[in-house]
């Protein structure tokens, strides 16, 4: 089996590395690391295909020492331990840099196995992961090593990769390769910062490719065919996830449609219809809530109707909600008084239920005041009458304020007017 075209051409320098200029410009902490040679324990975050295995061959190379590659989701403790006994070795003189490749998969016990070694400077590990560390990589490790958050890249600046990969099959087969700016711009964008993928597909055109009169002629139809049809990066259980679902959410509460209608098409390109229904359901509720309570069966009714159809006709009534949904007055007056009731009944301030309100038709002997006396509002003027409903405990708690919205403010000068 032949190698992969990205290994083929793998940068072996640093200004080679495409993208990532936050971290490998001249200047930066991690590039003044690698050129001083002395590298700490490293922990590389980021989605894949972005860099992060070649910088850890540069670093490799860069300080001599025994480059050994493990991936979390197939290494066992015993390939740990055959890389233990390599230390000291002839095979690794100046010692042994670990690339453990989505750390996220080892278990505690794995990852403990390695801090003997990378305490005593014995093992250098650079380790990386497509989810955030914080939350997946033992606290041990995190806490010896240094984290750098590698950054998914644009495709103006992949588009020199794409471009270097059809120039190195041209060389390597000795062949001339014609391609447009069109070819280069629709592999680049189709990649979706994914530098191997973008690779994959350049060398998935050349063996389409029939070669005539001596050449090559790569055309936009069959870039277009190879290129994956999503640019767009999605994973259901991963960060990436919660982040487009959090942008989604917020876009809508902070009033802005064009970014919720973008995020939207992002959670629809990706077939993940029941995330973009259940967060436009919660935010209609918590974000707009009593500014303009009818916005809830209408959200629903256009929810029901998403569902109802499925994709792709599905993002009509979406785009539609979201779009009132963004555009509607705001109010979490409801949400808030409810999070703060939660929190009273959480910390035991309950007390038992006024005698009034209880579901009792009878008094037992020990009962201080014989019947019930709960007063039944509807008789009085405007179905109100003052009494007490919350336990004596807390029967002064204020839960619920009005808003300052038209909606909430016309509630409260109703019932100003009748309660004074």
């Amino acid at each position: 089996m032949n190698t992969p075209l990205a290994d083929r051409i793998r940068p072996t320098e640093l200004s080679e590395v495409v993208g990532q200029r936050h971290l490998l410009s001249e200047g930066k902490a991690l590039y003044n690391m690698i050129e001083n040679g002395e590298i700490p324990n490293l922990i590389f975050y980021g989605p894949s295909g972005i860099g992060k295995t070649t910088v850890a061959s540069i670093i490799a190379n860069k300080t001599k020492r025994a480059l050994r590659k493990l991936n979390g989701t197939n290494a066992s403790t015993s390939d740990i331990k055959d890389i233990v006994a390599e230390i000291d070795t002839f095979t690794a003189p100046n010692g042994i840099l670990l690339y453990l490749d989505e750390i996220q998969y080892f278990n505690k016990r794995q990852q403990q196995s390695l801090l003997e070694y990378i305490e005593n400077g014995k093992i250098t590990l650079i380790a990386s992961t497509t989810e955030n560390p914080y939350f997946y990589v033992y606290s041990a490790i995190l806490s010896r090593s240094t984290v750098f958050e590698f950054k998914s890249i644009d495709s103006e600046e992949i588009i020199p990769a794409v471009k270097r990969g059809f120039d190195f099959l041209s060389e390597e087969n000795n062949i001339e390769i014609e391609y447009s700016d069109e070819v280069l711009k629709k592999i680049a964008v189709g990649c979706g910062g994914d530098v191997r993928k973008a690779l994959n597909s350049v060398e998935n055109c050349y063996l389409a490719t029939p070669a005539k009169d001596g050449k090559k002629t790569i055309s936009l139809e069959t870039a277009d065919e190879l290129v994956q049809k999503s640019s767009m990066r999605y994973d259901r259980d991963g960060d990436e996830h919660y982040d487009i679902v959090s942008a989604y959410q917020k876009s809508m509460r902070g009033s802005d449609p064009d970014a919720a209608l973008h995020y939207l098409a992002r959670l629809l390109e990706a077939g993940d219809l029941p995330s973009a229904c259940r967060r436009l359901m919660v935010c209609a509720c918590e974000d707009v809530g009593l500014a303009y309570p009818q916005i809830i069966p209408i959200v629903k009714a256009a929810v029901d109707a998403a569902m109802m159809v499925g994709l792709p006709e599905a993002r009509i009534p979406l785009a539609d909600a979201v779009i009132l949904v963004a555009t509607s007055p705001k109010s979490n007056s409801g949400a808030n008084a409810i999070d703060m009731a939660l929190s009273d009944v959480k910390n035991g301030n309950i007390g038992p239920i006024p005698r009034q309100l209880q579901n009792k038709h009878f008094d037992g002997e020990d009962a201080d005041v014989k019947g019930q006396h709960y007063i039944y509002p509807h008789p009085y003027p405007n179905h109100w009458v003052k009494q007490q409903y919350l336990p004596d405990k807390i029967k002064n708690a204020k839960y619920y304020e009005f808003g300052d919205n038209k909606n909430e403010q016309a509630f409260k000068s109703y019932w100003d007017k009748i309660k004074k």
